[in-house]
């Protein structure tokens, strides 16, 4: 049986690694997995978390320490790898904030990962990013990423993947870059939304069915000022603080931010908006029905990541956590259309929405 040795970069709490180890594929003569070898990241609750989850608290195959301080054979000597993913830190391509790109503390820590697929030589990589990539300094960032990866020996097959369209309660896009060595001659195809159009991808049918144990892990009520729960009061689903009818004494002055999603309330019958780290100033993300934030357990079932699944770690750090990571379901469709690549198997696919990105790498 085929088992694929995964090793991770900018690992975060565990989203790619749940999707990875619940990712199978079979041609009826192999059975195709991925298991866990060794992972990284710099912030220690967050090491914490992935390894009490992914790999039963063994702390030795999670090296927590900052990358850029980091000598890459420390990970290569725990084991060989056959795959390697790495969500290199998007800060600095997000479409919100400054937008610095390569200009910014985090933009140049793709290239760990591309060393990494030098040293190692693995057969195939998963890369994940924000879509806001493609802009990054006028749109040279991506396409210097994507040599970066073709000149270590990789195939190239980058989407701008929708979360929602693949079974995901979570309006979340994200550009995922899959790499298969050139020498093995496989094509990587796009997984297809359909097998995926009936899913109810509700953040009410995420949150509540089933119903979340009093006592599960992670599900502290956040505590509301009075303020804020007069304000919610005013506040309908779908809308946030500056396009709900509030009385003047509830109303925010906040020069340049009436298009935003302080104090936004959930829209029970559509996919929530986008989880991130945040969540001050009103930035939690906020109950349909209830007049409070969402509990990180709620958050976390948004992200698709199983209720026995438990984040370590202070209220923010595991707030902090959730939002960093890739939804797990979301993750499993690509690495299962990975193994199914390798085992020969097709499945339904479609055309990436960046082929002019793969056209350019196939004639290169």
């Amino acid at each position: 049986m085929p088992s694929y040795r995964l090793g991770e970069l900018f690992c975060g709490p565990g989203g790619l690694a749940v999707g990875a180890r619940s990712a199978f594929a079979s041609n009826g003569v192999e059975d195709y997995s991925i298991q866990h070898v060794w992972a990284t990241d710099y912030d220690k609750s967050t090491c914490d978390t992935y390894a009490h989850n992914i790999c039963n608290d063994n702390h030795e195959t999670v090296i927590c320490h900052d990358i850029r301080t980091l000598n890459l054979d420390v990970l290569s000597s725990i084991s060989a790898i056959d795959g390697l993913a790495f969500g290199f830190p998007c800060n600095d391509f997000s479409q919100v904030g400054e937008h610095r790109g390569f200009t910014g503390t985090f933009g140049p820590l793709y290239q760990y990962g591309v060393e990494m697929l030098k040293k190692c030589q693995p057969l195939w990589f998963l890369a994940e990013n924000v879509g806001g990539l493609q802009s990054a300094n006028e749109g040279k960032a991506f396409d210097t990423i994507l040599s970066a990866m073709y000149d270590a020996g990789y195939s190239i097959f980058p989407n701008l993947y929708s979360f929602d369209k693949y079974g995901v309660p979570q309006a979340r896009q994200r550009i995922i870059i899959v790499g298969i060595r050139k020498d093995l001659g496989l094509k990587f195809e796009i997984p297809s939304t359909e097998p995926y159009k009936d899913i109810d991808v509700s953040c009410k049918n995420a949150i509540e069915n089933p119903r979340i144990s009093k006592n599960a892990p992670n599900n502290e009520i956040t505590r509301q000022s009075q303020t804020v729960v007069e304000r919610l009061k005013y506040i309908k689903p779908g809308e946030n603080a500056f396009t709900a009818s509030l009385p003047e004494n509830l109303k925010l002055h906040i020069k340049g931010a009436t298009i935003s999603q302080i104090y936004k309330r959930l829209d029970p019958t559509r996919p929530a908006y986008t989880v991130t780290g945040s969540g001050g100033g009103g930035t939690h993300m906020y109950h349909w029905r209830e007049n409070r934030a969402l509990t990180n357990r709620e958050r976390a079932r948004l992200q698709t990541f199983p209720d026995d699944f438990v984040f370590m770690g202070s209220k923010e750090e595991v707030r902090k956590q959730i939002g960093m990571a890739v939804p797990c379901a979301g993750a499993k469709v690509i690495f299962e259309a990975i193994l199914k690549t390798f085992a020969g198997v097709p499945y339904p696919s479609v055309e990436s929405n960046l082929k002019d990105k793969i056209r350019v790498y196939e004639t290169k």
